[in-house]
C-alpha cells in the first residue's frame, strides 16, 4: 500500500516486551494477552501481555529502590535528564508520530505536532525548572522557619488512549523533576508509544526503576491504585473510571489528580470574527477525530450571526480530507475502534430521533483501501436543544451540537448548565466581555479567541466532575511533592514549668 512520504519511515510496532520496568524491557507471559490493533485497518499491529502481580510488585520494587537516591540529586541534575530525554524525542519525533498514528489512528499530519513533540515540551519545560524547587524561609522575629518542598516517592500514572505519550510526559515530566519515581499504566488499547519513551529516558541517563510501564486494563489500574507503596495516583480519563480510582486511592489516603471528560461551552459572540470562530469550533470539535476531552462540543452561536456562522461551518466542515492517517495531506483519521464508532453513532441517531437538525455528516465514509477502519463523517447538528442527550453526554467522537443564544446572561447561565467543567472557549472583540464572561465560566480552562490550545507553561485540569488538581504549569509542581515546615529556635525555650 502506498503511502506518502511518512512511508520512508518503517516503525516495528510488536515492541522488545510488554512491559519496561527497571530500566530494562519485561515480559511476563502469564499475563492475559490482548492485541493493539490498526483504528485505520482493524488488523492487529501488536500483542502484548497484561502486567502480573510479579510484573506489578517489580515494577513497584525497582521505583521503590530508586526514587530516595534520585530525590537526593540536586534538582539542575533531574533536570539535565529530562532535557536530554526532550532532545531524543524532537529528533526521533517522525518515527514516534509514524508509531503514534498507526496506533491511534490520528492522522500524521496532527501527531508530528501535537503528540511526541508536546511530550518533549513538557520535558524541556520541567527539565528547565527542577533546578527552582525550593522552598521558602519565614523570619519569625528572633525565631525563623524554613520549608522544604519534598517528593512524595512512588506515583502511579494511568493513560488515556487519545493522547498516550503526551498524557504519559505530562505526568512523568513534573514527578520526575520533583523527585519521585512514575510507574505509568498506558491504556490498553494505545500501549506502543509509552514503551518508547520509556526506552529514551533510560537512553537520556535516567536510573532504572524511575519510570517503569507495566501494561493491561482496570484491574491493573486498580491493583496500583491500592499498592501499599503508592503515594499518589494521576489519571487521565473518563468521570466513571475516575470515581473508582479516587475511591480506592482514599482507602489508602492517596494523593491524586484526576483529569476526566468535559461537555464544554464555545460561545461565539456577535462581534467575533467567524472565520476565527468556525475555525475554533472546528478544531475543538474535529481535531483528534473529535477525541479530545477538552472538546467544544456545544457550540452557542449569537443568533444574529447564526446563518452565515453555519454556512461557512458546514462548507468547510464538507471540505475535510477523509483518508490513510499516514498520508500528510489527511485531515482526519478513523476513531479509535469499532466500538468507540457504535457509542458515537448511537448518539448521532439519539439527536436526530429528539428533534436536532443534520446539517451533515453523520454517515460511515468509505475509505478504499481501509474497509476495516473505525471510519466516521465529521458531523454537525443544528437547532440543539440544552436538554437533548447530545448536548449533555460527552460524545468523543467529531459531532458538534449548535445552539443559539440572544443574551450574555442567558448564555452563561446555559454554558454551566452541565455537571462538567474542563474547559470552555470564547470569541469576541469585546476585551471587557471577553474578561467578564471568562470569570463567570465554570472551567479549568478558558480560551479566548482560540480554541484548545494547552501549552505546558500554564495549569490545565477541571472543576466539577471534569476533575481535580493539575497538569502543567508550576501548578503540577505543587502536586508532584509535599511541603515540610522547619520551625528553628535560635534562643532559650520559653517554659512555664
Amino acid at each position: 500500500m502506498h503511502h506518502a512520504e511518512a512511508a520512508t519511515i518503517i516503525v516495528e510496532t510488536q515492541p522488545k516486551a510488554s512491559h519496561y520496568v527497571g530500566g530494562a524491557p519485561m515480559e511476563d507471559d502469564a499475563g492475559t494477552p490482548f492485541e493493539s490493533t490498526n483504528p485505520a485497518t482493524g488488523e492487529p499491529i501488536a500483542r502484548i501481555h497484561a502486567a502480573t502481580k510479579s510484573v506489578i510488585d517489580h515494577a513497584v520494587k525497582t521505583a521503590s529502590g530508586a526514587w530516595r537516591e534520585w530525590a537526593a540529586r540536586p534538582g539542575v541534575e533531574r533536570g539535565r535528564v529530562l532535557r536530554r530525554a526532550a532532545d531524543i524525542l524532537r529528533a526521533r519525533n517522525r518515527e514516534l508520530s509514524v508509531l503514534e498514528s498507526l496506533d491511534t489512528g490520528k492522522a500524521l499530519q496532527e501527531t508530528l505536532v501535537a503528540d511526541a513533540a508536546s511530550a518533549a515540551d513538557a520535558l524541556e519545560w520541567f527539565g528547565g525548572i527542577a533546578a527552582s524547587i525550593s522552598g521558602d524561609m519565614i523570619p519569625l522575629g528572633a525565631d525563623f522557619a524554613y520549608t522544604r518542598r519534598e517528593p512524595l516517592g512512588i506515583c502511579v500514572g494511568i493513560g488515556a488512549w487519545n493522547y498516550p505519550i503526551q498524557v504519559a510526559a505530562w505526568k512523568a515530566a513534573p514527578a520526575l523533576a520533583c523527585g519521585n519515581a512514575m510507574i505509568f499504566k498506558p491504556s490498553e488499547v494505545t500501549p506502543l508509544s509509552t514503551l518508547k519513551l520509556a526506552e529514551i529516558f533510560t537512553e537520556a541517563g535516567l536510573p532504572d526503576g524511575l519510570f517503569n510501564v507495566v501494561q493491561g486494563g482496570r484491574s491493573v489500574g486498580a491493583q496500583l491504585a491500592i499498592h501499599p507503596s503508592v503515594a499518589k495516583v494521576s489519571m487521565t480519563g473518563s468521570v466513571e473510571t475516575g470515581r473508582k480510582v479516587y475511591a480506592a486511592a482514599a482507602e489508602g489516603l492517596r494523593h491524586v489528580t484526576l483529569e476526566l471528560g468535559g461537555k464544554s461551552p464555545l460561545i461565539v459572540f456577535d462581534d467575533a470574527s467567524l472565520t476565527d470562530a468556525v475555525s475554533g469550533a472546528m478544531l475543538g470539535n474535529f481535531y483528534s477525530t473529535g477525541q479530545v476531552c477538552t472538546n467544544g462540543t456545544r457550540v452557542f452561536v449569537h443568533r444574529s450571526v447564526r446563518d452565515a456562522f453555519v454556512d461557512e461551518l458546514v462548507r468547510r466542515t464538507r471540505a475535510i480530507r477523509i483518508g490513510d492517517p499516514l498520508d500528510e495531506a489527511t485531515q482526519m483519521g478513523p476513531l479509535i475502534s469499532l466500538v468507540q464508532r457504535e457509542k458515537v453513532l448511537n448518539y448521532i441517531a439519539a439527536g436526530q430521533e429528539e428533534g436536532a437538525t443534520l446539517l451533515c455528516g453523520g454517515d460511515i465514509p468509505i475509505v478504499p483501501g481501509f474497509e476495516g477502519g473505525a471510519w466516521i463523517e465529521p458531523t454537525i447538528f443544528a437547532d440543539v436543544t440544552d436538554d437533548m442527550t447530545i448536548a449533555r453526554d460527552e460524545i468523543f467522537g467529531p459531532v458538534l451540537s449548535l445552539l443559539t443564544f440572544d443574551d450574555e446572561e442567558e448564555v452563561i447561565a446555559r454554558a454551566n448548565g452541565t455537571g462538567f467543567g474542563l474547559a470552555a472557549g470564547l470569541f469576541t472583540r469585546d476585551l471587557a466581555r471577553a474578561h467578564r464572561v471568562a470569570a463567570r465560566l465554570e472551567a479549568g480552562t478558558l480560551w479566548v479567541n482560540s480554541y484548545n490550545l494547552t501549552p505546558v507553561e500554564i495549569p490545565f485540569g477541571g472543576v466539577k466532575a471534569s476533575g481535580f488538581g493539575r497538569e502543567n504549569g508550576w501548578a503540577a509542581i505543587e502536586h508532584y511533592s509535599q511541603v515540610k515546615s522547619v520551625h528553628v529556635t535560635t534562643g532559650a525555650v520559653a517554659s512555664p514549668y
